[in-house]
């Protein structure tokens, strides 16, 4: 998709290797000249994951990465990197930009994957992390960081197109995105000074443990995500209440509350809440919370790190020695051992607890041992506390399915469903518009991705209204 561009000396174009007409797969490339820069190169899940044919998805990089100079990460979240050990595979051997919090998430994240997807041994694993990481180099938010494109031409060249080559370098800069911990939209400033500002993923208004996004001063070409383009969010004092009655009335009946959370961002969130209600006596305090993901643990850990990026509610707690994400009730589960006693366990007593578990839209993880175990007992509450993609089981059991299919074995459902979207990590339409028209400078010409088609037209419809 050609762009138009007020200078002679260059052309640039916008292409998607994914994620422009779904949720999964986000990779988009912003092109000057036949020089490419990649912003997120992520895994295609759900229905995403199929060809039109129904077939799955290769994860080979199919598009060409010779003229790639630079990768930019918006964030960790595995949609968004989870084709970058194929990227690198292909031989992309170029600088991969992004925040020193989302330095230090990459490795965790990818490590899973290179486990479950390629079969790759500890050893194996560790090699292909430690390329990533000599590849990657940080960029401090609010920073202008140059990304050069070309060299200067020979003065023995005269010809037009190498006078379109001479020094196309652009200016780089990340914004805190208020999505999960690192996360950045990405300014782009081109040769004539145009910017170009890609969403990523943004964070909703109002939550309590990363700050709010800030819109742009400028943006000449905004590409901007819709995940939740037609839906409204519960407040952030409407999902607490929410999460509280649904505890209490399960405490009632008994049994087990399963909430199945993705390991980076949904699980802190949740992990904070719950201290919230706990420490204001809201809850019973010995009710046992358990963090059952290894991954889980370790990103949890590099949030206390980087607790410098925190809102200023949670630093006021830090300040009053409250420990939203490490508290006394939590109990952290490493072991596949320990994992299935757990579940076996809770399967024979039905005792009450709450369980934190990945994956967040139950495709895979431990929350598919409990969920296998607990979904026929009618005490047992599923929270669904984000964003469910078409073709995963977390949607099936949001759409009420009377059985759901896990391990080729048909699983009665019943358990009580609950829904929760005020514990999503994206802006709502409410939010993307106050993004949006938070933009003072600029043509704000406006591409809309990242979501399906319905929520990308509701919110294309109000934006051509406002």
């Amino acid at each position: 998709m050609p762009i138009q561009s007020q200078s002679s000396n260059f052309e640039i174009t916008l292409k998607h290797h994914g994620g422009k007409l779904g949720v999964t797969g986000s990779c988009h490339e912003l092109n000057i000249n036949n020089h490419g820069i990649l912003i997120d190169c992520g895994l295609f899940q759900g229905k995403d994951a199929k060809d039109k044919h129904g077939n799955e998805r290769k994860l080979d990089i199919e598009f060409p990465i010779s003229h790639l100079k630079a990768l930019i990460l918006t964030h960790t979240h595995i949609d968004h990197i989870g084709r970058l050990p194929w990227l690198l595979a292909k031989g992309f051997k170029q600088p991969i930009y992004c925040t020193p919090a989302t330095a230090e998430l990459v490795p965790l994240m990818l490590d899973d994957g290179l486990k479950l997807q390629l079969g790759l041994n500890k050893g194996q694993r560790a090699r292909v992390l430690e390329l990533i990481r000599k590849q990657i180099k940080p960029i401090p938010y609010n920073q202008w960081h140059q990304i050069k494109l070309t060299s200067k031409a020979k003065p023995s060249c005269s010809s037009v197109k190498a006078k379109r080559s001479e020094f196309l370098n652009l200016l780089l800069r990340f914004q805190p995105a208020g999505h999960i911990l690192g996360s950045a939209y990405v300014e782009i400033k081109l040769p004539n000074n145009d910017i170009v500002v890609f969403s990523g993923d943004l964070g909703p208004s109002n939550t309590p443990l990363l700050p709010d996004p800030i819109s742009p001063k400028r943006a000449d070409l905004l590409i901007i995500e819709s995940t939740y383009g037609n839906k409204i969010h519960d407040s952030v004092e409407t999902r607490a209440k929410r999460l509280q009655d649904i505890i209490e009335r399960s405490l009632e009946d008994g049994g087990a509350i399963i909430i199945p959370a993705f390991s980076v961002g949904r699980t802190q969130e949740l992990l904070f809440d719950i201290e919230h209600l706990i420490h204001h006596q809201k809850i019973d305090s010995k009710i046992p919370i358990i963090l059952d993901s290894p991954l889980a643990n370790k990103v949890t850990k590099q949030y206390r790190r980087f607790k410098k990026l925190w809102s200023k509610e949670a630093k006021i707690k830090l300040n009053n020695q409250r420990h939203p994400l490490n508290f006394e009730q939590c109990i952290t589960i490493e072991s596949h051992k320990e994992h299935m006693q757990v579940v076996n366990r809770l399967k024979s007593t039905a005792e009450p607890c709450i369980i934190v578990a990945a994956s967040g839209m139950c495709a895979g993880g431990r929350v598919m041992n409990y969920l296998e175990a607990l979904l026929p007992d009618k005490r047992t509450d599923i929270i669904l506390a984000g964003y469910q993609a078409h073709g995963t089981l977390g949607r099936d059991l949001q759409n009420k399915e009377e059985a759901v299919w896990i391990d080729n074995q048909p699983i009665k459902v019943n358990a009580q469903i609950h829904t929760m979207s005020g514990y999503s990590a994206h802006a709502d339409q409410a939010d993307l518009i106050k993004f949006i028209k938070g933009i003072e400078k600029g043509k704000k010409e406006i591409h809309i991705v990242h979501g399906e088609k319905d929520a990308r037209d509701e919110l294309e419809r109000k934006l051509k209204i406002m």
